[in-house]
């Protein structure tokens, strides 16, 4: 059989892998050159992968859900009369049949992963017979805890794993956005040190209809002039910083698929129509998964509003290699003393966490002050 591999392209971004979504092609279909193979997500967007070439699909790799990485075989054409790859795309590469893979992507993808929980396993201090049990049950011994002498682990330590396994049910894997989300957020518990501080800014004076989000932005704004040092990213590796002077706020938008950090550029000399107008388009686009890679980098600070669900304080996590996060909390009315007497004003709570490796605990109080003061004025 005449047949060519095409492999998953680099999809950019530094995106390694993708989940399959959806094939819109099946075994024996005849394509044509740029035609939708396959949708797969990756941790930014849902991307359409045009076929590099003409022809007949004679074997497809992976199911709907399975996650596939830059170079995993994907499609396999039959093409009559020819052996050389078709390089009429960009988007992939195509190779011959003599270069074809050997087993299946996902067979491939197993026995890459599989030594590392072996050699955790192996770790694990238990007899041959107990290592037999955890076979026979499925369970893992470098997540059973050992309660035999010098950490040995029983049988009856790999029993008590079996049934809480059978009782909670399979491991949920997880992809796209949530499997973005767990990496970026473990690399920056890894390498930040987050310190957050937290006050409150009375918005009594604000009008009724005020837009909670610009305000908070033109108080980022306020916030950056007073101290530009929380305007920056952090290079660890260089152990420098880079002070930035365009403001570029990544938004914190909450979805069923997990957390997007849509970015709204050079926000400091931008009119409030035209933020609100780029805010809710992107928020838009994120909920459809619409939005261009291109608009999810580049921030230079981020904000959290999570008090439009519930909360007052947290402890934002910075992500690297920008050095601030804002969080506002949940607004209420508190008791505070006015003129030396007692009054019910809105109060709005806020968070601010810095990386301390590039940002002084000075220059973030200054920060939050600034915030404070401009979220204080009527407008």
């Amino acid at each position: 059989m005449n047949g060519n591999l095409f492999y998953l392209p680099d999809l950019g971004e530094g995106l390694p892998e993708a989940e399959i979504r959806e094939w819109h092609v099946a075994v024996g279909d005849s394509v044509v050159q740029d035609q939708p193979l396959v949708s797969v997500e990756t941790a930014k967007a849902i991307v359409d992968i045009p076929s590099p070439r003409a022809g007949s699909i004679a074997r497809l790799f992976g199911e709907p859900g399975e996650m596939v990485h830059t170079g995993d075989p994907l499609v396999e054409f039959d093409v009559e009369g020819s052996r050389r790859p078709d390089t009429g795309t960009v988007v992939g590469e195509v190779k011959g049949a003599g270069e074809s893979a050997e087993k299946p992507a996902a067979e491939t993808r197993r026995e890459h992963a599989a030594p590392a929980r072996q050699q955790q396993s192996l770790g694990a201090k238990a007899t041959p017979a107990v290592r037999a049990l955890a076979q026979r049950l499925e369970v893992d011994l470098a997540i059973v805890t050992p309660s035999g002498p010098d950490g040995l682990v029983t049988a009856a330590d790999v029993q008590r794993v079996a049934r809480i396994l059978a009782e909670v049910g399979p491991i949920e894997p997880l992809r796209g956005v949530r499997r973005a989300m767990a990496v970026n957020l473990s690399r920056a518990h890894a390498e930040v040190v987050g310190v957050s501080i937290h006050d409150d800014a009375d918005i009594q004076a604000w009008a009724s209809d005020a837009d909670v989000t610009l305000r908070l932005i033109r108080a980022l704004v306020a916030g950056c002039a007073r101290e530009p040092a929380l305007n920056a990213w952090y290079d660890a590796h260089a152990v420098g910083r880079r002070v930035l002077k365009p403001i570029h706020v990544g938004i914190a938008v909450d979805t069923t698929d997990g957390l997007f950090v849509p970015i709204l550029r050079d926000v400091a000399g931008r009119p409030p129509d035209d933020l609100r107008a780029a805010l809710d388009r992107i928020k838009a686009d994120v909920r459809s998964r619409s939005i261009p890679p291109a608009e999810l980098r580049g921030h230079t600070i981020l904000l959290s509003n999570f008090g439009t669900f519930a909360g007052r304080y947290a402890t934002p996590v910075v992500l690297p290699p920008t050095v601030a996060i804002l969080g506002a909390g949940k607004a209420h009315d508190a008791v505070v003393a006015v003129d030396g007497a007692p009054a019910v004003h809105r109060i709005l709570p806020l968070s601010l966490t810095f990386d301390h490796r590039a940002v002084t605990g000075g220059e973030a109080a200054r920060f939050l002050g600034a915030v404070l003061e401009d979220l204080e004025k009527p407008a």
